[in-house]
């Protein structure tokens, strides 16, 4: 029958820089400074469909670095795939892109940034390991939290 055909299906088509830029607005004279760098790191993570099946997922990460109040190098890298996600489960299809695929794609985005800063000058930045899992979980909260805010916080959900 054609329930054989059904069976789940998650394959990366694709994983590639999508976007990378950097800023080093006080060079060459932040390279005088005897200071060590603050660092700054802001994450993002998107998902969206392509196609029947196919889905793109970005994670997008900004490198700030200061010396005292003067911007030594600003990075943004956005990393994106391209998955194959077909018969999965509602319930696990938004999973799947908020955290399996952005496991996926950061260590590629990791390596890049850290390959630009270093080729600015600048000692690299070794990015850590991101939970996505805890990432995602704390943005549904917070969506959860300003829906409850958007809809009137004294309706219970019933």
């Amino acid at each position: 029958m054609s329930e054989e055909n059904l069976q789940p299906v998650f394959q990366i088509q694709r994983v590639y820089l999508k976007d990378m830029s950097l800023e080093q607005p006080n060079s060459p004279a932040i390279f005088l400074e005897q200071e060590a760098p603050t660092i700054e790191v802001a994450l993002d993570v998107g998902a969206e469909p392509l196609a029947d099946g196919i889905f793109e997922s970005t994670v997008t990460i900004t490198v700030t670095a200061k010396v005292k109040d003067k911007v030594a190098f600003l990075v943004e890298g956005k990393q994106g795939g391209i998955f194959e996600a077909r018969n999965i489960p509602a319930e696990q299809l938004d999973p799947l892109l908020g955290i399996g695929c952005p496991n996926i794609v950061y260590p590629y985005l990791r390596a890049n940034i850290a390959d630009v800063i270093t080729r600015a000058g600048f000692p690299p930045v070794h990015l850590a390991e991101i939970n996505f899992e805890v990432f995602y979980q704390q943005r549904m909260a917070a969506m959860a939290e300003a829906a409850a805010k958007g809809n009137g916080a004294a309706t219970p959900a019933n």
